[in-house]
């Protein structure tokens, strides 16, 4: 291999050389760059430009989403792209995520997710500013477009089979978008040409500022212009919720006096519920009673926009206004709920006094046909629930519009919802309820099932430990140990504990209210210092014990004897 020679010039030509090039005359160099100006490289990036462009980034995004949250808040069609996205993210979730979710947020799930897509959210925002105001303008575009076409499929592929007009809040969104963040990188760019490498610097055009080398001045007004994009989208995003919040549901709700029963139920007898300190109260408050579903935020649905449609193999299809239905006979029934998802000991359940109309009579009225085996609830927004004709055998299924004495609360189901005692709420509580299809089994797959839940879902007799609590600390002597059982539409006969894995022994059963509600117990123990093992079963009217045979929620309800550990001192 040949060595390379360099040929060094001699110390006088090189002098010449330079005086040359301080003249306005070219220097005499055959070939190569010229020599670089350090004034003129591209200024090195530093914390401050990163900060100023993941600042733009996220204003932009802001406003976007403000804007495009006004423009749903116009019309119950259109949807905030961040909802449409994350309606979409839920129907997509693999089982064992959604499982996960709910294990570790339980009720919060959705506050979980809306938090989990905000920080996702800002982090691409951030990103899109950096490359915006480092001069990459049309990357960034083209991040954002990406983000608005996002949110313009999910907006019309979500189970709320929203019309293609439901596209134009991402659309217009990401268009809004774009334009802050290019008003924002001409601010930063006010005198530079809007070229990626910088320009020679000469004595007729003198060197600029770029956002990494923003002067004070500049910075004050650049910060300016992010404050002003700041708050014209909160109030944008502000005006477009109150939009929403204004299309009458609370308002709708306010206004309704409920209906009294045909024939109102008597107050509830004390000796239904347990007197153990600690014992959870018998009717759940409706403040505490849980909520699972898939809707990310609550529909809104004001009474006059509401309607029930029933449809399907029937044979005198209807469709009835909320004054119709409230026409019609109104019953009062004491059911406990009950989600799939309950884990052994798990506290995804509650009870209520509900009112409204009986679901049998009305089928009888629209004549249900006889091969129909499947009646379909459909939510406002697309959500489908389906269980068994047969399971309408004089059990008190309802079309309820009342909870615990007053309408049904936004977040459970208002104006309407239904209830069936003894199913899983997967398969039958479905809420926002706008449409009774009969079917049958082998033509139609509701929500759940699609996913591989089962299609025809008993709760399962179960018992559970409320105090002492799970590895509770309490001091020796007499404790109390309480807590549920509940074989719906059967009912409990009999509830036993067992200390550190001794001989079953009886408890106190409260009084019975009905079948079709969880049944109260206590145990009076005599508790000796030391770590100690609680275990609880039920035994229903039928015979049936409750086994010992630990299972998962999926893909029909959890099943095993509730275990507690408790330290005596």
């Amino acid at each position: 291999m040949r060595p390379r020679y360099i040929q060094h010039k001699p110390l006088a030509e090189l002098s010449s050389m330079s005086s040359d090039t301080d003249t306005n005359d070219e220097p005499h160099i055959a070939s190569g760059p010229a020599p670089t100006n350090a004034s003129n490289a591209a200024p090195r990036p530093t914390k401050r430009s990163w900060a100023l462009g993941a600042l733009g980034g996220v204003v932009a995004a802001g406003a976007g989403l403000g804007v495009a949250e006004l423009v749903a808040g116009t019309s119950r069609q259109l949807q905030s792209p961040v909802l449409d996205v994350g309606d979409r993210f839920i129907d997509l979730t693999p089982r064992p995520l959604k499982e996960q979710a709910i294990q570790w947020f339980g009720t919060n799930d959705k506050k979980a997710l809306l938090v989990g897509i905000a920080i996702i959210l800002i982090g691409y925002a951030m990103f899109v500013g950096v490359l915006a105001l480092r001069r990459r303008l049309l990357p960034a575009m083209i991040g954002i477009g990406a983000f608005g076409l996002v949110g313009a499929v999910s907006s019309v592929t979500t189970r709320r089979q929203a019309p293609l007009v439901a596209i134009i809040p991402s659309v217009v969104g990401a268009v809004i978008a774009a334009g802050v963040l290019v008003v924002l990188h001409r601010v930063a760019y006010r005198d530079q040409p809007s070229t990626a490498q910088p320009l020679p610097t000469t004595a007729d055009s003198p060197s600029t500022s770029s956002i990494a080398q923003l002067v004070p001045n500049d910075r004050r007004r650049f910060l300016a212009a992010v404050g002003i994009a700041g708050v014209a989208a909160t109030a944008a995003g502000i005006s477009g919720r109150k939009l929403k919040s204004s299309s009458g549901a609370a308002a709708s709700r306010n206004s309704l006096s409920l209906p009294l029963a045909e024939q109102p139920l008597d107050a509830a007898p004390s000796t239904i519920s347990t007197d153990a300190v600690g014992a959870n109260p018998f009717f759940t408050p409706n403040a505490n009673f849980y909520r699972i579903d898939t809707a990310l935020t609550v529909p809104q649905i004001p009474l006059d926009d509401w309607s029930l449609k029933i449809s399907g193999l029937v044979d005198n299809p209807m469709t009835l206004s909320f004054q119709d239905l409230i026409s019609r006979e109104l019953v009062e029934a004491d059911i406990t709920l009950t989600c799939v998802s309950n884990e052994v000991g798990g506290t995804l359940m509650g009870t209520a006094r509900w009112l409204g109309i009986r679901l049998d009579d009305l089928l009888n009225d629209v004549g249900v046909k006889a091969d129909a085996d499947q009646i379909v609830g459909r939510s406002i927004d697309g959500y489908s629930c389906g269980f068994p004709v047969s399971a309408l055998d004089g059990r008190n299924a309802l079309i309820a519009i009342g909870m615990n004495g007053e309408p049904l609360p936004l977040e459970h189901g208002f104006p309407a919802r239904l209830i069936v005692p003894g199913l899983y709420g997967y398969v039958s509580a479905t809420k926002w309820l706008t449409e009774l299809n009969l079917t049958r089994f082998d033509q139609f797959d509701q929500y759940w099932v699609e996913r591989g839940w089962v299609d025809n879902a008993p709760i399962k007799l179960s018992s559970r430990i409320d105090t002492p609590r799970g590895l509770s600390k309490v001091a020796a002597g007499t404790i109390a140990i309480a807590g549920v059982a509940w074989s719906q539409t059967v009912g409990i006969s009999a509830v036993e504990v067992s200390i550190d894995d001794g001989p079953w022994q009886p408890t106190t059963l409260a009084d019975e209210l009905n079948n079709e509600t969880w049944r109260q117990w206590s145990f009076a123990w005599d508790a000796a210092p030391g770590r100690h093992g609680i275990t609880v079963r039920a035994i229903d009217k039928n015979g049936a014990i409750q086994t010992d045979t630990r299972s998962e929620p999926f893909p029909s309800g959890a099943t095993g004897q509730h275990q507690i550990v408790v330290i005596v001192k």
